[in-house]
């Protein structure tokens, strides 16, 4: 292969080229092998590796070039991992290698070239070396491996990112806290927060997206949210999450669940005609009533109607399992698929009644994600004897719409 030198590398290509030829001389006997039908490739491979022998020699002393040759090495297997996505294992490589010599890249991009130059390295394939960044940022942190799995749009959008992302200060001369911290740290205070603040963290930068989407933030979501009676109890958590390629966030986001920490609420209206001394005149009268639907961790709900004589702001601070007043009742809840079985709805006070009230509510979520849509389906009296159900016509009723407390 005839490849056109520059004068100004001519003397030093010379040079490594008589260092090869001596030490193809002194290997002759790897020329019979391959006459002899064994791989013509390990002969050039140990060709190429007398090239870098010779230019590590060339340039200093056995001892130097020795740690070099070691150093130039370790960036090569660091540069392989990285082209295999092994990010964690690359960065590791990288940094061990500028411990053992501050220019290995430098060496390691002088070595490729030569190499190319004497044919002994193809250029189609030829391994591309990384994208230069400054030192200081590869004994920091280079962008966080995704530890954990990522689909649908938002994987799209990862993967056009940058490979090395900081968090960019607004003043440059300040600088940013947080980029001081280590980014497991950083993942173990999100997974202290709401999951709403942790989106709302992601939109600080393209950073704070990828920590973000570490899976022992989501993992731990979904492990203290999704427990009976918001899964069947005969249903296990890893079998669920398996239907979203052990995506915890998207499991987190699609997945149905009742809210735990506010109240449904549904604001009835109907029209009723009231009495007037004037024929000519009618007179109509807008009822308003509330009601109420609060769904606790241990599987009771608590359901309250009221007229608009109680304001919601009065009542939400009350509605606990201690509550007695008019229309107050407290049962049972679970939750299959999309819908909502409310059981044993009954007055808390102790008062002896033959017949309980149960629900079927379908769950909606607008946008998606915040499950805070209740649309009644069904409303049964039981017969406590009997166990027969009759159903209970509703006329005026509305949808249940989430609403977050925060004394919850």
């Amino acid at each position: 292969m005839n490849v056109s030198v520059p004068e100004s590398d001519s003397d030093e290509l010379a040079r490594f080229r008589e260092a090869w030829k001596a030490e193809l001389r002194q290997r002759s006997h790897s020329v019979s092998r391959t006459a002899n039908g064994e791989d013509p490739a390990s002969g050039e491979a140990s060709n190429a590796h007398a090239v870098v022998s010779a230019a590590h020699q060339s340039s200093g002393s056995a001892s130097s070039s020795k740690t070099l040759s070691s150093a130039v090495d370790t960036y090569r297997r660091a540069v392989e991992q990285e082209q295999m996505g092994e990010l964690d294992v690359a960065l590791r490589l990288y940094r061990q290698a500028f411990k053992m010599d501050p220019n290995v890249d430098k060496a390691y991009r002088k070595e490729e070239i030569m190499l190319e130059r004497m044919g002994l390295l193809e250029v189609t394939h030829r391994k591309k070396p990384p994208a230069e960044v400054p030192l200081e940022e590869l004994h920091i942190r280079p962008m966080p491996a995704i530890k954990g799995h990522v689909t649908g749009t938002l994987a799209e959008i990862v993967a056009k990112f940058p490979q090395q992302l900081i968090f960019e200060p607004e003043d440059q001369e300040q600088g940013v806290a947080l980029g001081v911290l280590p980014d497991e740290v950083l993942v173990l205070i999100l997974k202290g927060l709401h999951p709403a603040m942790v989106e709302r963290f992601a939109l600080v930068n393209r950073k704070a997206r990828l920590l973000t989407l570490d899976a022992a933030i989501w993992r731990h979501f979904v492990q203290v949210t999704y427990v009976p009676p918001q899964i069947a109890h005969d249903r296990a958590l890893e079998d669920v999450v398996n239907y979203y390629p052990v995506d915890y966030r998207r499991f987190y986001i699609e997945h149905p669940r009742l809210r735990l920490d506010g109240i449904y609420i549904a604001v009835c209206h109907y029209v009723r005609p009231g009495l007037s001394e004037n024929p000519w005149v009618n007179i109509s009268h807008l009822i308003t009533y509330h009601r109420y639907l609060r769904f606790l961790p241990n599987g009771q709900v608590l359901s309250l109607l009221a007229n608009d004589e109680v304001e919601p702001h009065s009542v939400v601070p009350l509605l606990k399992p201690t509550l007695r007043m008019k229309g107050f009742a407290v049962g049972l809840w679970k939750l299959l698929g999309h819908t909502v079985h409310v059981t044993d709805l009954m007055d808390p006070s102790g008062t002896a009644s033959r017949y309980t009230f149960q629900m079927t509510l379908t769950l909606r979520s607008r946008p998606m994600g915040r499950w805070n849509k209740l649309e009644i389906s069904g409303y049964d009296s039981v017969d406590c004897e009997s166990g027969e159900a009759v159903p209970v016509a509703l006329k005026h009723e509305r949808p249940f719409w989430f609403s977050k407390v925060r004394s919850y």
